[in-house]
């Protein structure tokens, strides 16, 4: 959230610029959502290109629906696939997870629980956002298998050792799950992975390559994937999060929408 001209079903909340009343109307819809759709969720995962495309009074608005995720109990996984070169990665962790000093403080970050990160650029992209998520408790999304039609352009093209790219990104995940590892280091890992729903065809050999990794599957929806076909994904109730957001937005009544999908994903879970 927010999806495609979220503020299409706001009244306009005034402002002194098209930004503010646009990033307002966001706010307004968002939190919105949340308190109708939220108590059947975790998760609240804002799309940070959403958010930046009305400048700074649309960050407001993201520290806004981040907050107001937080009051509703909810984890606030923050979606916009950052990787880069080292210094960079590092900047990036600070503003999700972390704080960046300056001579006058702290200036706080987003907070974030998790975030998705690309790892096209290889590990030590990877190596300081994972270092600022531990550092704080929080976890990352690596995207592995994406759910994009096009996705099979690179992530499926065989490597030089015969495997798929998606293949060789999943075990470059495995191996951060010590550095994200829970309270129980043989459990689970915040070391997680983007999975596409809309290929569930994937998940099973994934889900091997991966086996402390939490699956975050988009897909499901707007983009045609269906919870009932992603079981594969599933080692315990918290081993994957299933994420809706048009299929939420442009629901006629959102909470009996995410209602709905709960017990879907509750059923292909086997709980």
């Amino acid at each position: 959230m927010p999806g495609a001209e979220p503020w299409s079903s706001a009244p306009d909340p005034g402002g002194e610029t098209a930004a503010e009343r646009a990033a307002a109307a966001v706010t307004s819809v968002c939190t919105g959502l949340i308190e109708r759709a939220g108590p059947a969720c975790v998760a609240v995962k804002p799309q940070l290109a959403r958010f930046e495309a009305l400048g700074a009074p649309g960050w407001t608005a993201l520290e806004a629906v981040c907050a107001a995720s937080r009051e509703a109990g909810l984890l606030v996984i923050v979606d916009g696939k950052r990787g880069d070169v080292p210094v960079s990665a590092a900047a990036y962790g600070d503003a999700l997870f972390g704080f960046t000093p300056t001579p006058w403080g702290e200036v706080e970050g987003l907070g974030a629980d998790a975030a998705t990160l690309n790892p096209l650029l290889g590990t030590d992209s990877l190596e300081p956002l994972v270092e600022r998520a531990a550092a704080v408790g929080a976890g990352i999304f690596a995207l592995v298998r994406t759910s994009n039609p096009s996705a099979a352009d690179l992530l499926d093209l065989e490597t030089g050792a015969g495997t798929p790219l998606h293949e060789r990104i999943a075990a470059l995940v495995a191996g951060f799950a010590d550095d994200l590892a829970g309270s129980d280091a043989d459990g689970l890992s915040g070391a997680g992975a983007v999975v596409g729903a809309t290929e569930p065809k994937f998940i099973g050999r994934l889900r091997e390559l991966m086996p402390r990794a939490i699956f975050l599957l988009p897909g499901v929806g707007a983009q045609g994937g269906a919870a009932e076909a992603l079981g594969s994904a599933w080692t315990s109730p918290a081993a994957a999060l299933v994420t809706a957001s048009r299929s939420l937005v442009g629901a006629d009544d959102p909470g009996a929408a995410a209602e709905e999908l709960r017990a879907a994903v509750w059923s292909a879970a086997g709980a």
